[in-house]
């Protein structure tokens, strides 16, 4: 096909979407909009400081490599970094023809600009054209190009190396492949937006939207991030490129994810987890880009991108080599800390240099187990984020508990050593197809495993029902009674003394009134450093079944209430106070009937529906040196000499605690934590 056919393809579906004209590059013409609010105490910044107006530059590179990011990357290469040499050495290989795999075309564009090479341009640019001339071809034959596939989730890594390429090697590009590039972009980005009257060549290839309006999808940030650098970097040479960025600065980001982010995701974080979460390190990345671009921060538009630090660092277990496994973890069921952690922490460091939480997050990245990038592909972000500006602060700067209310996650550990104890408490929104059956759930951690979620056995990382969880999974008809997706669990609970920590969490929404179940609710006490006092109060009607589960790597040694289980260097004992007439037993997951397990265990005391309690005592190398039981109440004699007795409502949530013949009274309220965003 002719590359003039290839273009009259694309500009005739084009011109059916309409143009705007250009404007002054001295103005911006996406405003703040609605929702766009103003900085925080926490950015250092007072809330009547009105937000810096973006303006976009005329001439090329536009994108990214201003003449204060120029001097500082080039100054890098003049002093040959090792993260300089590490990255230009990957570059040269994808030079030399090795497929690397996740390799992106702009990495070559950006040496070439550093270093006045224009060879890198040169096959970046034989590379992206490769691209669009693919989709023409596939337009052509009214089939749909490679970036409308799965949703078009790859249209903002593809149309990035376009828009990149476009934007830093245009000296570098004909008349005609600046046409055709421009027309592909702009067909891309119109049918991501307008999914009901898609089309490719002319040809209707409508596809369902999905995620096109759901700001906590991992697709969102894939679809602003083709809008963003799009709009920047063929501003001024498109017509299209003022409405992408009108479309990513202001219907999307101001009119739809602020305010959802700041409503909603209270705390940081994601409600897809851990493996799809770390997505929004795509967004960070574009918050960074614009304001270097622009001069607009976007990161301190909501209070969500500064709490996602503290977040990360909070979900990242002591031994600093994994993160909690909650949600799909489909790339490594395990969760270990990949560099894609590293990249987001990075990423919100250098955005947020002097935040409390930047030089505990850079002395992380330091300290994991993935000081570096590991993959070929991820090495640029190790030249890019260098850190300099941060300086290094020890983890123990922070406190040692931290609830992201967003997404529903209360972390607590009992320091910040590599050897200190881990525990989570899962309760809140339920509402992304990626976040488990999991609301209630109990994770602890010492040295590695000792209760986690059995997602981390699976080969798939898939597994989201509540048998692979540490709930109380109830059943009817030998059935288990799912948690059902779009409903809100609560955290009605949290409270802090010395060397203990209280929380409840009432999960009975997550079942979405079914008439069997009245109440589920969970009630947690962590006694610092290896005590947790877990009480459960369930109702459901007569003819189900309630089992207490404790997903665990090692197979439980069971003996009437109690059992031991030993694993990571430990010993965890188990004890059961109520209901006496419970049943305990260990399940290997290998017997699922999925057949997604390779190994792992769970601790299951199983009791007859209606009015249960369960009360238990999770105790780490004998801890807890004896144990009293009570009803609805425990009396714990700790190692180090002190006595506890923690004491339960029966018929709501509440209590008491007794430490050292103090009383203090347990009730509902959410105590703010030193760290509460």
């Amino acid at each position: 096909m002719t590359r003039r056919l290839q273009t009259l393809i694309f500009l005739s579906a084009v011109a059916a979407v309409g143009c705007a004209s250009s404007e002054s590059a001295s103005t911006a013409p996406p405003g703040p909009g609605s929702g766009s609010g103003t900085t925080g105490s926490d950015t250092g910044s007072s809330g009547s400081t009105p937000p810096t107006m973006p303006t976009f530059p005329t001439a090329h590179p536009r994108v990214y490599l201003t003449a204060p990011t120029q001097t500082r990357l080039k100054a890098a290469v003049a002093a040959n970094t090792a993260a300089w040499q590490t990255f230009k050495a990957v570059v040269d290989r994808w030079m030399g023809g090795d497929d690397i795999w996740g390799f992106d075309e702009w990495n070559a564009a950006l040496v070439a600009n550093l270093t006045g090479e224009t060879t890198y341009c040169t096959q970046a640019i034989a590379t992206s054209d490769a691209q669009v001339t693919a989709a023409a071809t596939a337009a052509a034959a009214n089939q749909l190009p490679v970036i409308a596939g799965d949703d078009y989730l790859q249209v903002g890594p593809m149309l990035t190396d376009v828009a990149l390429v476009y934007d830093w090697c245009y000296g570098q590009l004909t008349s005609a492949q600046k046409t055709n590039w421009i027309a592909y972009m702009n067909q891309a980005v119109t049918n991501v937006w307008s999914p009901t009257t898609a089309s490719w060549g002319g040809n209707s290839m409508p596809w369902n939207g999905w995620a096109t309006n759901d700001p906590n999808d991992n697709y969102y940030y894939s679809f602003l991030a083709a809008t963003m650098y799009v709009g920047l970097a063929t501003y001024q040479d498109n017509p299209q490129a003022t409405n992408w960025l009108t479309q990513f600065r202001t219907t999307k980001l101001a009119n739809q994810a602020f305010p959802d982010f700041t409503s909603d995701l209270t705390g940081g974080g994601s409600r897809e987890g851990t493996d799809y979460g770390v997505s929004m390190r795509a967004l960070w990345q574009m918050y960074d880009w614009w304001q270097i671009t622009t001069g607009e921060s976007l990161a301190t538009l909501t209070p969500n991108t500064l709490a996602s630090m503290l977040t990360a660092i909070h979900q990242t277990l002591p031994t600093l080599d994994r993160v909690a496994p909650t949600g799909d973890q489909p790339r490594d069921s395990t969760a270990s800390y990949f560099d894609y952690y590293r990249q987001y922490l990075a990423e919100l460091a250098q955005m947020f240099p002097t935040a409390t939480a930047a030089g505990p997050g850079k002395t992380l990245n330091a300290s994991s187990s993935v000081p570096a990038m590991t993959e070929e592909f991820m090495a640029v972000y190790d030249f890019l984020y260098d850190d300099s500006d941060v300086t290094a602060a020890p983890l123990a700067n922070l406190d040692t508990a931290y609830y992201a209310s967003g997404i529903g996650q209360l972390y607590a550990r009992s320091g910040w050593g590599v050897h200190d104890t881990w525990v989570n408490l899962t309760g809140g929104p339920y509402t992304e197809s990626h976040a488990h059956q999991d609301q209630g759930a109990i994770m602890l951690y010492k040295d590695g495993w000792l209760a986690t979620d059995a997602v981390i056995w699976s080969q798939s990382g898939l597994r989201q029902e509540t048998n692979a969880h540490g709930v109380v999974q109830i059943s009817s008809g030998g059935t288990a009674i799912a948690q059902v997706a779009s409903t809100q669990s609560q955290l009605v609970a949290l409270q802090r003394g010395s060397g203990w920590l209280y929380a409840a969490v009432d999960v009975t929404a997550a079942y979405a009134g079914d008439p069997r179940i009245q109440k589920v609710q969970r009630e947690l006490v962590f006694l610092e450093p290896d005590v947790v006092v877990v009480y459960d109060r369930i109702d459901t009607t007569a003819g189900t079944t309630a089992t207490w589960q404790l997903p665990t790597p090692a197979q439980p040694s069971v003996s009437g209430a109690d059992s031991t289980i030993s694993t990571a260097g430990h010993v965890l004992a188990v004890h059961r106070t109520e209901p006496s007439t419970a049943t305990a037993s260990a399940y290997a997951m290998t017997d699922d009937p999925s057949g997604d397990y390779s190994t792992g265990y769970r601790l299951d005391d199983t009791a007859a529906g209606g009015t249960v309690r369960f009360l238990h005592v999770l105790s780490i190398d004998g801890a807890a040196s004896a144990l009293v039981d009570g009803t609805d109440s425990v009396q714990v004699q700790l190692a180090g000499g002190a006595t506890v007795t923690c004491t339960f409502t029966n018929g709501q949530i509440g209590g008491h605690i007794e430490v050292g013949g103090v009383t203090t009274t347990l009730g509902t309220g959410i105590q703010a934590l030193p760290e509460t965003p």
